[in-house]
């Protein structure tokens, strides 16, 4: 039974099918249906799960992409509408002649926001799309008090991407990525350290299967704002995690464990004059 004042999200772990858009949508769509039955209110799918993501050339990742205002995305849209549950799924988009590895938030009445991802590691279709160009942002999920803020797999590893969308007010943080092998540390440390270090909700949603040579490793996950992680998906299948969330719970960034003797705000106590290196040049740019 979920409690008042709480959101059931579900993590959808899946193995997308490289460059079978028809198919992938087909997929995203029965499994919102099935996560909205469990009683989850916001389903998150991994990245690129509309495309697949070993794209050996940018003109492969463009053949494969769709605008934001196309038609799969409104078909995810009426899903939404039917199921009750938004949604939040990686695609390759197609603007025009850019094309961006990005993630929306579906609503019922359509697209809420897009996320482009900002740092793209050497691999897969990352090689070939144009860096993402817009700054971070947190938005309301439709007919919900929750506040969702969107990056993508290898942003998840820059502590400040989540530092700066938990400060703009994000409850929830999700990651939807495609981690292969040697992601192993990320999977298992980083989704616990993201969520203590900001005192939010996070999840990571991988996807399973081997493509264009890599192994990708699910270890999906959902943590806490102290960092227990409430949910945790295998290595090797295809399944859906859920994970009942207390957005107000997020919100209490002050952290009595003693009071008067022991209070922790990781928020508050954060001494910004001392930051400067963390936009310096690294020398290399």
């Amino acid at each position: 039974m979920i409690q008042p004042g709480t959101v059931r999200v579900a993590a959808v772990q899946m193995e997308p099918a490289l460059g079978r858009v028809a198919e992938n949508l087909a997929r995203i769509e029965a499994d919102l249906a099935r996560a909205a039955e469990s009683g989850a209110r916001l389903a998150v799918f991994p990245e690129c799960a509309l495309s697949g993501y070993g794209f050996g050339s940018r003109e492969e990742g463009l053949a494969h992409s769709v605008p934001i205002d196309g038609e799969e995305l409104a078909r995810v849209a009426r899903a939404v509408a039917r199921t009750g549950c938004a949604c939040i799924f990686g695609l390759l988009e197609r603007d025009g002649s850019r094309l961006y590895n990005a993630c929306t938030l579906v609503g019922p009445r359509g697209v809420v926001g897009t996320y482009r991802k900002v740092h793209l590691p050497f691999l897969g279709i990352d090689m070939f799309v144009d860096p993402g160009d817009r700054p971070f942002a947190v938005h309301e999920v439709p007919g919900l008090d929750l506040r969702v803020g969107m990056h993508i797999c290898y942003d998840g590893t820059f502590p400040e991407t989540p530092r700066i969308l938990a400060l703009q007010g994000a409850d929830l943080l999700v990651l939807p990525t495609n981690w292969p092998t040697h992601s192993e540390a990320a999977a298992d440390h980083m989704v616990a350290t993201r969520a203590l270090e900001n005192t939010v909700y996070y999840m990571a949603v991988n996807r399973v299967g081997v493509e264009s040579g890599f192994r990708f490793i699910g270890t999906s996950s959902i943590a806490d704002p102290g960092g227990r992680i409430l949910a945790r998906a295998s290595a090797d299948s295809a399944e859906m995690l859920f994970a009942d969330i207390e957005p107000e719970r997020a919100r209490r960034k002050l952290l009595v464990r003693v009071p008067g003797k022991h209070e922790v705000n990781r928020i508050a106590d954060r001494r910004p004059a001392f930051y400067g290196p963390l936009v310096e040049p690294n020398g290399r740019d």
